[in-house]
């Protein structure tokens, strides 16, 4: 798997332990072995340009995904399909409000972001309630599971 994880945000983020983070989510999710992500943190003033860009929404926001070849969760039963997963981008300041609001910290924030974004990538969604329960569990389930082994 090629991931890069690049920090804009001039905040010091960990970007060894996001890219264990996505390598272990994309394992769990079989997704295949040479594909690429690409994860950057930026400041608020450059998330909430591509908030408003590319989501037509304003202000600052804590994670945008954006997929590429529509790569699916892999099953147990077929190869999974090469190509390039695609991008996301996080704000590590909303993150640490986020966290503090959360009772959690920012790592931990940073942590729950990276997942969710991956799932997105993936094409999960939450607009739906069923599919919200679905995503989120799936979310839950992922992140008990890397804190497990980290």
């Amino acid at each position: 798997m090629s991931i890069e994880v690049l920090d804009e945000s001039g905040t010091g983020v960990d970007v060894k332990h996001l890219a264990r983070l996505s390598r272990f989510v994309m394992d769990q999710m079989r997704v295949h072995p040479l594909a690429e992500l690409c994860i950057k943190a930026v400041d608020e003033s450059t998330i909430a340009q591509l908030n408003e860009q590319w989501m037509e929404k304003e202000g600052p926001t804590d994670v945008l995904a954006f997929p590429m070849d529509e790569l699916r969760p892999g099953l147990v039963t077929e190869e999974p399909e090469e190509g390039v997963l695609g991008d996301l981008v996080l704000c590590p300041a909303v993150a640490e409000r986020q966290g503090e609001a959360a009772g959690h910290g920012t790592l931990a924030e940073l942590e729950l972001l990276t997942t969710h974004g991956i799932l997105h990538l993936l094409g999960y969604d939450h607009a739906e309630p069923d599919e919200h329960k679905e995503m989120f569990g799936l979310q839950d389930r992922l992140l008990a599971d890397w804190r497990a082994t980290a």
